[in-house]
């Protein structure tokens, strides 16, 4: 037996096809918004960049001084945990922005 159900014809196909190429051109927003986010972090950077480490420099001490404070209260048992903690946050602050500088381009 054959079956029944009607195809739609195949100029259908290929007009719907024809009609979707153009839109492909359009589809593909990505690379001006970059290039717009790219001059965004050319005028911001080194603003941001200083308060990024600011606020990196206050954490620091502060966590610096609750390492210290647990140090002397005699909670010792975490401190190695502590101090790694704060060094490698500090570390992955540093090189974020390194990390930034090379992606946007910023010299």
């Amino acid at each position: 037996m054959r079956n029944t159900a009607k195809r739609p014809p195949r100029w259908l196909a290929v007009a719907l096809l024809a009609a979707m190429i153009p839109m492909s051109g359009i589809a593909q927003p990505g690379i001006n918004e970059f290039y717009r986010a790219s001059g965004e972090m050319h005028r911001w950077y080194f603003s941001l960049s200083d308060l990024v480490l600011v606020i990196g420099a206050i954490t620091g001490i502060l966590g610096g001084l609750r390492i210290y404070a647990n140090w002397q209260s005699g909670k010792q048992h975490h401190i190695d945990a502590q101090v790694m903690g704060w060094f490698f946050s500090c570390l992955f602050l540093t090189l974020i922005g390194a990390f930034l500088k090379a992606l946007y381009g910023i010299s």
